[in-house]
């Protein structure tokens, strides 16, 4: 590894951008979203019936295009993160973490020896086919892939100091939505409760050196949440984008 690392600039607070994928699992997705300017680019597999085996093959294709290729998994477990990882990711999303203790669950299962318990497989997707030591590849790994702690329930939003607080977390990412549905407001994003969240996350992500993310629907909310500590942002949903660029045009012809 060379230069500074994709993790290194989120946990720095750089401003790094990329695009969230729910639907379109298309060979051309990866070459698509990185020319329209994105970094990274994270498949969720919590919502949209997204399978392992079909990640490995975008995993490639974007690690060929030098796009970081991340994953929301559907939940904090051993088999889905580890797995993942090996597949060629360069970073997981876990949703509602709401302890400390799941954190650190999350930790064991995405790191190598010492900070983590990450079974070691060399040679393998996610280390290019390489040949290096077991220790370079290790310490490589351990550097390279972002851990994403998703805060979008009202457990995880009182436990979010503590959370932010475990070695190996590197980013909370608002779950918008269901932050809003478990604090009893669903969508009401202008809520004083919703506002004092975020204000909360922002600052447990500051006390502890940890990135700040969200998932930008349009480019007011991008610029809102940018202004508010927000610095690693995606795009989506792919779906809602389609749907508004499509009737845009045609409503303009009615």
């Amino acid at each position: 590894m060379t230069g500074t690392s994709l993790r290194q600039r989120c946990m720095a607070g750089e401003t790094v951008l990329g695009a969230m994928i729910f639907e379109f699992f298309t060979p051309g997705i990866a070459r698509i979203v990185k020319n329209a300017g994105a970094e990274f680019i994270l498949y969720d597999m919590e919502h949209g019936g997204l399978s392992l085996e079909q990640f490995k093959t975008q995993a490639a294709i974007a690690s060929g295009l030098g796009i970081a290729p991340m994953i929301r998994v559907p939940r904090g477990e051993y088999q889905f993160l580890a797995r993942a990882l090996d597949l060629g990711a360069h970073g997981v999303m876990i949703p509602m973490v709401e302890s400390a203790a799941q954190a650190r669950l999350i930790v064991e299962a995405t790191r190598y020896p010492p900070l983590g318990r990450r079974g070691a497989a060399f040679g393998f997707a996610h280390d290019g086919y390489g040949q290096a030591t077991p220790l370079q590849t290790m310490t490589a790994m351990n550097a390279r892939n972002l851990v994403i702690a998703q805060i979008e329930t009202e457990r995880g939003l009182a436990e979010v100091e503590a959370i932010a607080a475990v070695d190996g977390i590197d980013c909370l990412w608002v779950g918008h939505f269901d932050l809003t549905n478990f604090l009893g407001i669903a969508g009401q994003f202008e809520h004083p409760l919703f506002v004092h969240a975020l204000d909360r996350i922002v600052a447990a992500g500051r006390t502890h050196k940890k990135a700040l993310g969200f998932m930008a629907s349009d480019a007011k909310a991008a610029k809102v949440f940018k202004a508010r500590g927000f610095h690693m942002q995606a795009t989506g949903t792919d779906m809602g984008l389609l749907t508004a660029g499509i009737r845009g045009i045609l409503d303009a012809l009615r």
